[in-house]
């Protein structure tokens, strides 16, 4: 039997968690770059590995976490197609294996953050294969920042493609949808025009609201905390109307994560002693979900 030969994204050893004393700038360095050239190396025609190595290490050490995945990400870029459309096939094409988890995958996935660092810098004026390319990424690290361009640039276009992606078989494509719309996503840029009119999102999240993940429930919670920062009086309106839906029968099991998800959107206001929010906390802690 012959030994299985493992994706150079799965020879990345990194910690299950952030390490005390240990900046994550670190995870991108020598081993990273070398793996990711390796990787580009098995679908890149003529790509100089020792090239590329030697390019994104210079300069590397005085850089943080987003500078090195940028910096990175433009020593791929000199090897790369100019045209995005067959760059981009290229990157996706060295993509390792997806996710098979939600939870415990570490920092593993890090290993991606130059490959999100080149779409969000390239794609953007090309959109659809620029979005393709964060389907798959965030089925292996995440797209929530490297989207976040593209709604700036394509806002319509974009949300016409999330509305689609609500419907993924996976969970980390549809928890990108509501995640990577989040107006105020913490250590990503803001989207001012979400932040103006939260009824952009709104549909998405009423799609995501019940999912079955609650990884993906989770983003929708935080995401209806980041509108009740703008505009709390329709974060509440939306969570009193969550709560009083009629669960019954077959959704009659969605009560309890409908509850979870309003006290979770909630929470700081509450923290505050804002009245509507200890109110609908309140009112989350007092309906039940229907037994029969």
């Amino acid at each position: 039997m012959s030994d299985v030969i493992l994706h150079p994204a799965q020879r990345f050893v990194a910690p299950s968690s952030i390490q005390s004393g240990v900046p994550l700038k670190a995870l991108l360095g020598r081993k990273l770059i070398a793996l990711i050239g390796e990787s580009l190396t098995a679908t890149v025609p003529d790509f100089d590995a020792a090239r590329f190595e030697k390019r994104a290490w210079r300069g590397l050490a005085g850089l943080e976490l987003k500078e090195r995945a940028l910096h990175i990400a433009h020593a791929m870029a000199e090897q790369l197609p100019a045209e995005f459309d067959e760059a981009s096939f290229l990157l996706v094409d060295s993509f390792g294996p997806p996710l098979t988890a939600t939870e415990g995958n570490g920092l593993a996935p890090f290993f991606y953050m130059p490959h999100a660092a080149f779409i969000a810098e390239y794609g953007v004026p090309g959109f659809l294969t620029g979005m393709l390319a964060n389907y798959e990424l965030t089925q292996r690290f995440t797209a929530e920042f490297s989207i976040r361009p593209y709604l700036i640039a394509h806002r319509e276009k974009s949300l016409q493609m999330l509305a689609g992606w609500v419907k993924s078989p996976n969970p980390h494509v549809r928890r990108l949808v509501s995640e990577g719309t989040r107006p105020r996503l913490p250590w990503a840029m803001r989207l001012p025009e979400f932040q103006a009119n939260p009824q952009h999102t709104l549909a998405l999240l009423e799609a995501l609201k019940d999912d079955s993940e609650l990884y993906v429930r989770r983003s929708v919670a935080n995401h209806l905390a980041d509108i009740a920062k703008d505009h709390p009086n329709f974060a509440y309106d939306v969570c009193e109307r969550w709560l009083e839906d009629p669960l019954d029968g077959d959704r009659a099991h969605l009560a309890e994560s409908r509850r979870w998800i309003v006290r979770h959107a909630v929470r700081l206001p509450a923290k505050k002693l804002e009245p509507k929010a200890l109110r609908i906390r309140k009112l989350a802690a007092a309906i039940k979900p229907d037994k029969r």
